[in-house]
């Protein structure tokens, strides 16, 4: 998945060695050492250090800007529902289509019921 030289940003800390999240590095080397817990030599230039990391301590950036931007937009689908009383979509991001369409003869609520589960499961 990563290739030398890679840009990378740090996401975690498996091993509580100090490592600065959320701060940038380059992949300049590759641990094969099967006795090793470490995968990758990561380059720091913010410290000024190189530090053995594991593969779950890194991302990619391009990763991490898609995820982010992938729950943006469902954030702002859900609102939207939610502001024009769209029951259709909301049922739809919520993942609720499947337990509508599972049932045979599926239930009809009033406006003000779906209004009163909506704010229920707001408030949790």
């Amino acid at each position: 998945m990563f290739k030398l030289g890679q840009r990378v940003v740090i996401v975690a800390d498996s091993f509580e060695q100090g490592l600065p999240l959320g701060e940038y590095g380059y992949l300049i080397a590759r641990d094969r050492n099967p006795d090793s817990a470490f995968s990758w030599v990561l380059r720091i230039p913010k410290i000024d250090k190189h530090i053995a990391v594991v593969e779950e301590d890194i991302a990619l950036e391009e990763q991490l800007l898609e995820e982010e931007a992938n729950r943006i937009s469902h954030e702002a689908l859900l609102d939207f529902a939610l502001a024009t009383r769209n029951e259709a979509l909301f049922r739809q991001l919520m993942g609720m289509e499947d337990a509508e369409e599972a049932n045979d003869e599926p239930a009809k609520e009033s406006m003000e019921e779906f209004i009163r589960k909506v704010n229920i499961k707001a408030w949790i």
